[in-house]
């Protein structure tokens, strides 16, 4: 099996806990015989490289440099996930097995795979724009909602880390409940369960399981 992880941010850019989680599923994987592609942003360490844990950490930063806020850098630096995913994809012989979106920033481009690729995608949540920005209801959060919406609807699974957030989730984006899964990282199945939601998604690209 060999994934692709999409993270807006990735050790040595850390901005919160998201970084370290990412960068532990990352390791756990390969320690189990996966093969992994973190495809994360960088303002200046770009490009594909495999790392000393046997990591491949494909980083790009974003072509437009003036922004009025994180929508349109996000939006803008969707296209270069895109590209460089697609990159990973032919040069891996096409052999791309699923692509787990940590959070909602790279949706576009994972949905965008998906559609190209036949490639199955997992939206693993880790926060919401509910919380983020209660009651907000601007075009720019409803904007940000809708992104997380299509999150919902394309993804092959949802993986959430509490019973609150899968309830959250279902409450605000009507989701199935069996759609969702919930996998806290501290238990010690977190990583089988894991694996158990990647083996499931490869065998049902076109809906949730």
């Amino acid at each position: 099996m060999r994934v692709l992880i999409f993270s807006w941010e990735y050790p040595p850019r850390i901005v919160g806990k998201l970084a370290h989680y990412v960068n532990n599923l990352a390791k756990e994987l390969v320690k189990r015989k996966i093969g992994v592609y973190v495809v994360t942003f960088h303002d200046y360490l770009t490009g594909c490289r495999r790392e000393a844990n046997n990591i491949i950490t494909c980083r790009v930063s974003n072509p437009v440099r003036t922004h009025i806020g994180v929508l349109t850098w996000v939006l803008t630096l969707n296209q270069e996930v895109e590209r460089i995913a697609a990159e990973v994809y032919y040069n891996s012989k096409r052999q791309i097995s699923l692509i787990d979106v940590q959070d909602w920033h790279f949706i576009p481009a994972a949905v965008t795979i998906k559609k190209a690729f036949n490639i199955p995608f997992i939206y693993s949540v880790e926060s919401i724009e509910e919380h983020r920005s209660h009651g907000a209801n601007s075009p720019f959060n409803l904007s940000i909602k809708s992104i997380e919406w299509l999150g919902t609807f394309e993804s092959c699974r949802i993986i959430v880390k509490s019973e609150w957030m899968k309830n959250e989730i279902i409450r605000f984006y009507n989701v199935p409940t069996e759609k969702i899964v919930v996998i806290q990282p501290k238990s010690q199945e977190w990583i089988g369960r894991i694996l158990q939601i990647y083996n499931e998604a490869t065998k049902d690209v076109g809906g949730y399981i």
